[in-house]
């Protein structure tokens, strides 16, 4: 069940990240943001803590809470990366960073997965890519299973860092998949490369899981290029 507090915080972030609050801006004070939102002063204050904490706001004695510039915000939590997303602030410059993300990061955890993978580890990553081939047969959450395919191979990794920075890096790679889920047929486009990349680390084989990794990012790439295409056709549509 989501709380209160949990609604009014994605609200408030979400507001943020869309720009309705401008970098600089001062924030309504307490009494009011808590009278149009229906909330209680606790609630406003709360929401504004957890929003300090992640970067996004200032509170300064006599003066207001302040919108930061996205420049200070904490761009990998989570909730950020998801409000971002939802908010629909997704432009080419997030997308481009995306994937520089994802090749610095995933060719090398998936050759480490090739190499250190135990057997259990093995089994989730068949287990989630079988996932992923019911969700495309209509069976299922894709973008879930996805999730759950490329969560198993950064487990497998069996580094504590890249463990550290799983919940990070699983709303970093929700982003992803949603964006690329939207071209029509992406999904099942990419079922074999992900296969590949299965076999390559149920293998042993590193070059082969690097390989079939840069090969589904290059995937991903076309598909954000295509549904921008798609967007562009669209916006140019007579009204």
């Amino acid at each position: 069940m989501v709380t209160l507090h949990r609604q009014v915080l994605n609200q408030m972030g979400e507001q943020i990240c869309s720009g309705k609050f401008l970098p600089g801006e001062i924030l309504p004070a307490e009494p009011v943001l808590a009278e149009q939102l229906q909330v209680s002063r606790i609630t406003i204050r709360e929401t504004m803590k957890s929003l300090s904490a992640k970067g996004m706001l200032e509170v300064r004695r006599r003066y207001g809470t302040v919108v930061l510039p996205r420049s200070q915000w904490q761009l990998f939590d989570p909730d950020v990366i998801t409000w971002r997303a939802r908010a629909g602030a997704i432009d080419q410059g997030l997308i481009d960073d995306l994937m520089e993300l994802r090749l610095i990061i995933e060719p090398n955890a998936a050759k480490l997965a090739a190499k250190r993978a135990t057997e259990d580890d093995r089994v989730a990553v068949r287990r989630a890519f079988k996932a992923m081939e019911r969700a495309v047969a209509g069976h299922g959450d894709y973008v879930a299973a996805d999730l759950a395919f490329h969560g198993a191979i950064l487990t497998a990794c069996h580094n504590q860092f890249v463990q550290q920075m799983q919940n990070a890096l699983s709303a970093i790679l929700r982003t992803s998949f949603e964006l690329s889920s939207e071209v029509a047929g992406g999904p099942a486009r990419s079922l074999p490369m992900h296969e590949a990349l299965c076999f390559a680390i149920e293998n042993g084989d590193p070059a082969a899981a690097e390989e079939a990794v840069l090969t589904l990012i290059k995937r991903a790439e076309k598909d954000f290029e295509d549904r921008a295409t798609l967007n562009r056709t669209a916006n140019d549509q007579p009204v």
